[in-house]
């Protein structure tokens, strides 16, 4: 694991020009601080996650879940997604991608895939955001104008 000090460091974990002050935790760290937080449960229950594979030490592939929002064309129907976080994580976005169909602004229709040029929470990607802030983000577009009352495709059907 690296600790980077170095001012204009260029090792490819950490953001390049940052100053000496700047302690940045490393990929492995900030994932497992994800992991803990993830199984202790976060907020009021309504996002959760954990890795696919408890054995997967390079905590790469992990499991999301989204509770549909009440009063709106979610609720009652839980979303299972799929993270992957790429060796350079968190200073690149995870690969986010539906596994239960929906319909969504920002979300590939044939895929699921949460397309990153549409979804605004990846598009503007900082290394502070966690996997929480993603499926927080977009639980929150569920419940926006322009989503709440969209059709939903039959509940309990799944991408391919």
């Amino acid at each position: 694991l690296i600790w980077c000090l170095v001012e204009h460091c260029l090792c490819g974990w950490c953001s390049v020009g940052m100053s000496q002050d700047t302690v940045v935790v490393p990929r492995n760290f900030r994932l497992l601080e994800e992991l803990d937080r993830g199984e202790h449960g976060i907020g009021d229950g309504s996002v959760s996650y954990g890795l696919e594979d408890a054995d997967d030490i390079t905590l790469t592939r992990w499991n999301g879940t989204i509770l549909g929002p009440l009063n709106t064309a979610f609720e009652n129907r839980i979303y299972t997604l799929s993270i992957v976080c790429g060796e350079k994580y968190p200073n690149e976005c995870p690969t986010v991608r539906f596994l239960t169909k929906i319909n969504l602004s920002g979300v590939n229709k044939h895929t699921g895939l949460v397309e990153p040029m549409k979804f605004s929470t990846l598009r503007y990607w900082k290394r502070e955001y966690r996997i929480e802030t993603i499926l927080v983000d977009l639980r929150r577009e569920m419940v926006s104008s322009s989503n709440r009352r969209n059709p939903q495709p039959h509940e309990g059907s799944m991408y391919q």
